[in-house]
């Protein structure tokens, strides 16, 4: 065994504050982002619907901080796809969530949008994950508004953990990087 391994490793004042620095600057970041999605509301069938009472007074998404649609995608951070997608707005789907800013996050709305639904046919995407990738789903045929809400935290749960740098690294998103390669092993 070499002296270095059993030597404790002893970090300089400036790494100590430049880590101190950069875990503050990600729990803020990561508390802003948490508190602040703007949602892109793909609706397409009746789980629309749903979405509208999730948005009104009785469940109230303003609390979450996802209150205010947006209706650019260069404006939202949240793509929020809901109901069924058919294979002609596969191409218009992707394209809306490319021309998103990065970070960007996707939410599955209902059973079509995860898994097609009982829509088992030629003519309908067998979920969305297969062409995007999805960070949260949310079942049910339409779901209930709580679950929306459930949806929401766990979400926000996952923009509050990731790790923000001070610098940026030229990293994409860990959720796309992921798709990307498993989309690559399948060709």
């Amino acid at each position: 065994m070499a002296e270095t391994d059993i030597a404790p490793i002893i970090a300089t004042r400036r790494d100590d504050t430049v880590g101190f620095l950069q875990n503050l600057v990600s729990k803020g970041l990561g508390w802003a982002r948490k508190y602040s999605i703007f949602t892109y509301p793909y609706a397409t069938a009746c789980c629309g619907m749903e979405y509208m009472s999730v948005a009104g007074g009785r469940h109230d998404l303003a609390r979450f901080g996802a209150e205010y649609p947006r209706f650019s995608p260069r404006q939202a951070d949240m793509l929020l796809v809901t109901g069924t997608i058919n294979l002609k707005q596969a191409p218009i789907l992707k394209r809306v969530y490319e021309q998103m800013c990065e970070p960007k996050w996707v939410v599955a709305f209902g059973v079509c949008a995860s898994s097609g639904g009982f829509y088992d046919n030629y003519a309908v995407l067998q979920g969305i994950d297969r062409i995007i990738p999805v960070d949260v789903y949310i079942p049910g045929c339409p779901p209930r508004p709580e679950q929306v809400l459930d949806a929401i935290l766990l979400l926000q749960e996952k923009i509050g953990g990731q790790v923000h740098k001070l610098a940026d690294t030229g990293q994409s998103n860990p959720t796309a990087a992921k798709h990307d390669l498993l989309m690559s092993m399948n060709k």
